[in-house]
């Protein structure tokens, strides 16, 4: 077992990451010893110039000591691979963080995580996509991990907390500084159920240099990433992207063609991301057993949300109708109509018979 004041203090050293670290920990025997190498020494076991240097320059400078006594005092714990509640899937990635802030609580049963992600700027469609998942998936004690940005990524902490489950954010920046500043209500009711984490150091601002490494922690401590909605160039398809890498499952859920910010979710789809249109698709996917969750009535499931699945669903029945039958009765646009039905599908209001044509879905 190492001190974690050297965890901390290394953690703090520019261009000293896991790799670098772990061939320090290899060659000097202990994180104490590393610390207080010669620079000479450092560069025998092969430690190039500039992280000798920065490590030279700024242990004179830190206090280690200090540095704890700030994690306490913003209210933060600091976990290290040492701990044995340092989530056991992110040490499968190779480049585990060095340390993680934390803010709340890490429960075993956080081993069972989906990551859901997306663009800040979703469609009501993928809002409303990205929660009711999120919801579903609490039912079957899934914890959610998200990034606490606008769009799909609050939607998707909103559903977990609305369903009385456990969600954990992670930040870009340090766990000081909520980003954006409006969810610092929504972060709080984050620590209260579950966690806020980051690897970056107290009172770092959020930078987009950032994001990429948060979001390997975002998939790292998942079993699998869900992009709820996203266009082509988005961060999420980063995530998706870095998900794969670490052998973990990725998921899209399918939108409308005419909705540039579905492009990257649907592209994932073409690629062999699993398509997900029930929270099924993705127990079944992960091998998670499905717990028992009571059912509602039928009355409480075709309760619409909306004044538009109501219209909808008033030309729905059993028997089969053609998508551009429903855009002509109800005089709605066809992308609207397209989004909605596949709203009313993942909740398992109406059912996709083939051929655009849909039918009403109706417990027996």
């Amino acid at each position: 077992m190492n001190n974690p004041k050297y965890w901390l203090g290394f953690s703090l050293i520019p261009e000293i990451g896991p790799k670098r670290l772990q061939n320090l920990l290899n060659a000097c025997g202990s994180l104490e010893a590393a610390w207080n190498a010669e620079s000479s020494f450092l560069r025998e076991i092969g430690l190039e110039e500039a992280p000798t240097a920065n490590l030279a320059r700024l242990r004179a400078q830190l206090d280690l000591d200090h540095e704890f006594a700030r994690i306490a005092r913003v209210g933060a714990r600091l976990l290290t691979p040492d701990d044995e509640d340092y989530p056991a899937l992110l040490r499968q990635i190779p480049d585990a963080p060095i340390v993680l802030y934390v803010r709340g609580t890490l429960l075993p049963q956080d081993e069972r995580a989906l990551a859901i992600v997306g663009t800040r700027k979703a469609s009501t469609y993928g809002r409303d996509a990205a929660a009711y998942l999120a919801r579903q998936l609490t039912r079957h004690e899934v914890t959610i991990v998200s990034g606490l940005a606008h769009g799909i990524d609050a939607a998707a902490h909103r559903g977990a907390l609305d369903g009385g489950g456990r969600t954990i954010a992670i930040l870009g920046c340090g766990i000081d500084q909520v980003y954006p500043r409006d969810h610092q209500p929504l972060a709080r009711e984050i620590i209260e159920r579950g966690a806020v984490i980051s690897e970056f150091a107290i009172g770092t601002r959020p930078d987009a240099r950032n994001f990429p490494r948060r979001n390997r922690i975002i998939s790292g401590l998942s079993l699998g990433v869900l992009i709820a909605e996203a266009p082509d160039q988005s961060g999420a398809l980063i995530t998706a992207a870095v998900a794969a890498e670490q052998g973990r499952e990725v998921f899209a859920v399918p939108g409308s063609i005419f909705n540039p910010m579905s492009a990257g979710g649907n592209h994932l789809i073409q690629d062999g991301a699993k398509l997900v249109t029930s929270v099924d698709d993705i127990l079944d996917e992960l091998n998670i057993a499905h717990r028992n969750v009571q059912t509602r009535t039928v009355t409480e499931r075709i309760a619409p949300a909306n004044a538009v699945e109501a219209e909808l669903l008033q030309y729905l029945s059993h028997e089969p109708v053609h998508i551009d039958d429903l855009v002509r009765v109800c005089g709605l646009p066809v992308t609207t109509v397209t989004s909605t039905l596949t709203l009313l599908e993942l909740k398992g209001l109406a059912r996709n018979v083939g051929h655009m044509q849909y039918s009403l879905m109706v417990d027996h």
